[in-house]
């Protein structure tokens, strides 16, 4: 059973890959095989919203970073995305990949276990993880939890590893990953069927404002 863990930060070598390092090595004390694929620095295309993806089943744009991890995802088990904070939220760039990668590759996601991870100097890390669990929640992806939120924190390169309480709660997280994907692996039961998408909002063009 393979995790993907995607580093969302520009920095190939700062907090957030020192906690997805950390983190893979504890999913791979329990039994799990790991791949770590960081978005780099270059621009991301980001989502236009043409909806050409309901008639390709992927996503309109080819670029290589988009390709690389739909491919990388269709090979996986479970998904763990780590992002620093930028003003109380993921980095942008990452936001990018992901509005596009979940709207076109809903069948490649669904039912597998996923978790977020955030990373913070100081504030914004809950909201990070907010923002990042609702990619997972709209797929229908299950949740292993922790001891506490998938927070770490540092600033400086290297930071991370002396946060001990967001290291263990790193560590409960690889175990409770491994449990559900090995419970999940036993189960005779499949993924629920969704019921076909009903969607609802307020604008009601049968009524004319006029009346």
């Amino acid at each position: 059973m393979k995790v993907l863990l995607i580093n969302g930060s520009p920095h190939s070598n700062g907090n957030t890959a020192a906690a997805l390092n950390y983190l893979a090595e504890a999913l791979q004390a329990n039994g799990l095989e790991t791949e770590i694929l960081h978005i780099g620095t270059k621009p991301v295309q980001g989502c236009i919203g043409c909806y050409k993806c309901m008639e390709l089943n992927r996503c309109v744009f080819t670029d290589e970073l988009y390709e690389r991890t739909r491919q990388a995802v269709a090979g996986a088990d479970a998904l763990v995305i780590g992002s620093p904070t930028y003003y109380a939220g993921p980095a942008g760039s990452l936001c990018a990949l992901l509005d596009r990668l979940f709207y076109s590759s809903g069948p490649l996601l669904r039912g597998k276990p996923a978790a977020a991870v955030a990373i913070a100097r100081r504030g914004g890390a809950t909201t990070t993880y907010d923002r990042l669990n609702k990619y997972f929640e709209i797929m229908g992806m299950p949740m292993p939890n922790a001891q506490y939120w998938n927070l770490v924190y540092g600033r400086k390169p290297g930071e991370a590893l002396l946060d001990a309480e967001g290291l263990q709660t790193l560590r409960n997280l690889a175990a409770n990953m491994a449990w559900m994907l090995k419970a999940l692996a036993a189960s005779p039961l499949p993924c629920p069927e969704r019921e076909p998408w009903q969607p609802t909002h307020f604008i009601r063009p049968d009524l004319n404002p006029a009346d």
